[in-house]
């Protein structure tokens, strides 16, 4: 530990308590490690505080000394957006503490960056309402981290990503100051948004304390179908029709065949939801919140048929039950885990384009790849309502130990000047995070150029989660 970090720990302390700084380095290294497990850095202290004032004499400790602070809440960025270096010259500073939902009412909650996304939908449920992001880290993912990196999940085809869930952000600036934008309110033209600024900056331009989260009614009843289909066109066809027809469809997940394959044979106690194959699946949800409003179920059954009359749907199957809508909802949840245990070594795209060029692009990208790299395969699954699809590149017949680290960066970057060539973005909701941080700057210089220059504004001691992002 430098003295500098001494003189912040020891500072800590002795204002806030000896829990608010931990140098046992056994608890700090499960912190050390990001979520994948392919980055890992060092750090002689970790600091915990239980409230804004805390953090804001953190960083105004860590901007008179110039000590680098990583912020973390349940550390599960997926391109090592929470992980310090590996020299040990940050300091990680942990929302956990701060995990209290200050208020929570009809129409929005306050809740602190530590809190747990599920914690946050038990307390909306509570009171019959809904905060309408979910993902598969709710169990574990801060709603400081959400904010951070402008979460997405499966429900952004009706409620949008986090930056369209946030009514105002509290936050302490890289100079010490707080932001106290938590007053909601519906006009304010003083300039840019600093709350929009914030998210989605990964921590680089300040640290989120607690943020102002919109609810929904709660849902009072969903339905779930199945659709078997021939391509990703009519996949999207069958989107459209649905859009122009209702408001209520909440979810729409695209997976291919052998996706759906690995599910089947790789996790236990799930079953095909049709008896027919299809090259191509289609997952979607309805909902609704009113009681007197056409069942979901019914609805998905009216608009359905025409569809299939039409040729645009080869089969479907709509859940006459929860255990069913689960159990469907199930196969999707479990793609990736299935896809590592089928199909080995991938790399793994979070890539965007516009809605309506996502099928094609599928196509086009995948062919692209496999000719660049005989023996691999690639696809992708996901999001197609929103434009955003996870594109794989499996090994395939180049499969060797290795072959991740050897050719896997090559592949990234093709995949990559693809979805720009595309007009589409490298990072639909994962964040850049260091992992990203180089294509970034290769394929966007200046967009990097922008936000460079609006770190050295609001940071010039560069203390905010260095290495990331820029």
């Amino acid at each position: 530990m430098t003295p500098a970090q001494q003189r912040i720990v020891d500072q800590v302390r002795a204002r806030f308590g000896g829990r608010a700084a931990v140098t046992d380095q056994a608890a700090i290294e499960p912190w050390l490690t990001d979520w994948r497990g392919r980055w890992h850095g060092s750090s002689p202290a970790m600091l915990e505080p239980d409230c804004v004032e805390a953090v804001a004499a953190i960083v105004t400790l860590a901007a008179e000394e110039r000590v680098p602070l990583v912020a973390q809440g349940g550390n599960t960025s997926m391109v090592g957006g929470a992980t310090p270096n590996e020299d040990g010259s940050a300091l990680i500073v942990s929302l956990r503490r701060m995990n209290r939902t200050r208020e929570i009412d009809a129409s929005y909650a306050i809740a602190e960056a530590g809190v747990i996304l599920e914690h946050l939908h038990t307390a909306a449920d509570a009171i019959g309402r809904r905060f309408p992001l979910t993902l598969g880290a709710r169990g574990s993912a801060t709603v400081g981290g959400l904010v951070s990196t402008n979460a997405g999940g499966t429900q952004v085809l009706r409620f949008g990503p986090m930056r369209a869930l946030v009514e105002g952000i509290e936050a302490v600036l890289p100079d010490g100051t707080v932001h106290r934008g938590l007053t909601g309110l519906k006009k304010d033209n003083r300039g840019p948004s600093i709350d929009q600024l914030l998210i989605g900056a990964e921590g680089t331009l300040g640290i989120v304390t607690a943020a102002r989260l919109r609810l929904v009614p709660a849902i009072v009843e969903r339905g779930v179908a199945w659709l078997g289909l021939a391509s990703p066109n009519a996949a999207l066809a069958v989107l459209r029709a649905l859009e122009a027809a209702t408001g209520r469809i909440e979810g729409f997940e695209l997976l291919p065949r052998e996706s759906l394959g690995a599910v089947l044979e790789h996790i236990p106690g799930t079953r095909a939801p049709l008896a027919s194959d299809h090259p191509w699946h289609v997952l979607i949800e309805a909902t609704s919140d009113d009681f007197a409003a056409e069942a979901s179920p019914a609805l998905l059954t009216r608009l359905l048929a025409p569809l299939i009359e039409r040729g645009l749907i080869a089969d479907a199957a709509i859940a006459t039950s929860e255990a069913q809508a689960s159990a469907m909802w199930r196969l999707r949840d479990s793609l990736s885990e299935a896809e590592r245990a089928a199909f080995g070594p991938a790399t793994q795209h979070d890539i965007s384009v516009a809605v309506d060029a996502m099928p094609d692009f599928m196509a086009s990208a995948a062919a692209a790849v496999e000719a660049a790299f005989p023996g691999t395969h690639a696809s992708g699954f996901g999001h197609l309502g929103d434009g955003n699809i996870h594109f794989h590149v499996r090994a395939g017949d180049r499969a060797a130990p290795g072959w991740i680290d050897r050719e896997g960066p090559a592949v990234s970057r093709l995949v990559h000047d693809l979805t720009a060539a595309a007009g589409g973005s490298i990072s639909a909701e994962h964040g850049i995070g260091q992992m990203k941080r180089d294509e970034l700057a290769r394929l966007d210089p200046d967009r990097v150029r922008s936000l460079a220059a609006i770190k050295a504004a609001l940071d010039p001691h560069t203390i905010m989660n260095p290495g990331k992002l820029i």
